[in-house]
């Protein structure tokens, strides 16, 4: 019942929203029609009163009213932090089980070879009469490197790669407005000061300072034009540097640099986060989602009203 209800509100509070065009409009309806039609602005200054509230109460209803939902928002912040921090550390666990792996082997291919060099020197001496030499073995050959993903729908699964691309040294991914690359650094880039990173609107380099020389990691003309002022990086110590590029027009990018493989953004995720959204277009999405109730319902839509 207590849903219905929510759902009956949104109705018409959705209805007024897209009227108005934005949230402080809206504000400014809910509080004139309490003004106009309610005792909530009335100040109540004697005990003989029967209408109103005593002075600072009303105001304190709706602040209390505003903290009750904040609360709730803020815990939905924190929520979505520890999801991502628990995928983190799953990836991270996942990758530290992955290099486990290959490490035993390293070290197995390693003491072979070692014990096999007594062997070949024996074998090299002359051989005793009748007797015949086997042919040195080989050594085990070392195991393949993993291939890196290379299908959309691989990238689609990696946040580092979402609507983007692993490349050799770098990841990408992207939403309608901004770009996130990650370029892994070895482990003892651990300050800010070991990094360059040079980012204009049409070109990025990244590289890392070693033996008194700088090292590219990064370098190359931008697909497209990007935003210098909203645009910044940042290292992860001995991770990555973090770099955070805000587009100049709004479209989805097919590659980060001119000259890498393009990615299908038909196999990508083209919705668009709430966030990106203008008050104008929040209106026009509204506007269109009361449109489609009042149809479902039989009603009225709003430019039938």
């Amino acid at each position: 019942a207590a849903a219905a209800l929510t759902d009956m509100y949104d109705q018409a509070l959705l209805g007024i929203l897209q009227h108005v065009g934005n949230v402080e409009e809206f504000l400014r309806v809910l509080f004139g029609f309490l003004y106009r039609k309610t005792d909530f602005y009335r100040l109540l200054l004697r005990p003989s009163d029967r209408l109103g509230f005593p002075p600072g109460a009303a105001q304190a209803m709706a602040l209390q009213a505003f903290k009750v939902f904040e609360r709730m928002a803020r815990q939905d912040d924190e929520k979505r932090r520890r999801e991502l921090e628990a995928k983190l550390r799953k990836k991270e666990e996942e990758e530290a089980a992955e290099r486990a792996k290959a490490s035993p082997a390293a070290q197995e291919i390693e003491m072979e070879s070692t014990a096999e060099r007594p062997a070949a020197a024996q074998d090299a001496a002359p051989a005793a009469p009748g007797s015949s030499a086997e042919p040195p073995q080989a050594a085990a050959p070392a195991e393949p490197r993993p291939e890196p993903p290379t299908r959309q729908e691989q990238f689609q699964t990696n946040p580092d790669s979402y609507n983007g691309a692993v490349r050799e040294n770098y990841a990408w991914s992207q939403d309608y407005s901004d770009l996130e690359i990650k370029v892994p650094v070895p482990k003892h880039i651990v300050k800010g000061k070991q990094v360059a990173v040079d980012i204009s609107s049409g070109a990025i380099r990244v590289a890392v300072l070693e033996g008194g020389s700088q090292r590219v990691l990064m370098e190359g003309k931008l697909t497209h034009k990007i935003n210098t002022e909203s645009s910044l990086w940042s290292l992860e110590p001995g991770k990555c540097v973090l770099v955070n590029l805000n587009k100049g027009d709004e479209y989805w990018w097919t590659a980060i640099l001119e000259g890498e493989e393009p990615i299908d953004i038909d196999q990508i995720n083209k919705e668009r986060s709430m966030a990106t959204v203008d008050e104008e277009e929040h209106a026009v999405l509204d506007r269109l989602t009361f449109d489609y109730h009042q149809k479902l319902q039989g009603k009225p839509q709003s430019h039938e009203l």
